[in-house]
């Protein structure tokens, strides 16, 4: 049997980007990886978050946000992705048994303004973006599981 891989995905505050891309992953590849999500300055799961990931078929409702101080030293994690610039800047540079670092630049959905439907629609074309980058990922992870300080590719 074999083991999983582990991966925890860094925000600002654990509270959309992160927490649907730790959906993503758990929903795609559960059975090869164990999934994690943090912040740096956790703050509270967004409800457009649950509501846009409900939308694919998955639920996050169960999720909460966390801050990285909760898993650093803690739990040992082999790849680190970090989903925004404000959390690649603020993130430790150093976590212990990362062999695997990728920065996913992502915009922020819960700054989107307007209507509860113009506020959703960002959550949705971030929940896409994250999609869009979880089979180039995995697939990477699983053919080179050793690698160092890498970028997924834009598709």
């Amino acid at each position: 049997m074999s083991m999983k891989h582990k991966v925890m995905f860094v925000c600002s505050h654990n509270s959309a980007r992160s927490q649907m891309a730790e959906g993503w992953l758990r929903h795609l590849a559960g059975d090869d990886f164990e999934v994690y999500s943090s912040g740096i300055e956790p703050g509270t799961l967004r409800p457009e978050a649950v509501t846009a990931m409900n939308e694919v078929g998955i639920d996050i409702s169960g999720q909460k946000a966390e801050g990285v101080s909760k898993y650093l030293g803690y739990v040992e994690v082999q790849y680190l992705v970090i989903v925004c610039a404000a959390a690649e800047k603020a993130c430790p540079a150093i976590w212990p048994g990362v062999i695997g670092r990728f920065f996913w630049d992502l915009p922020d959905p819960s700054a989107a303004q307007g209507s509860e439907e113009e506020r959703l629609a960002v959550f949705r074309e971030v929940r896409d973006q994250i999609r869009e980058k979880m089979d180039p990922f995995i697939e990477q992870i699983k053919a080179d599981p050793l690698l160092k300080n890498t970028e997924v590719p834009a598709k």
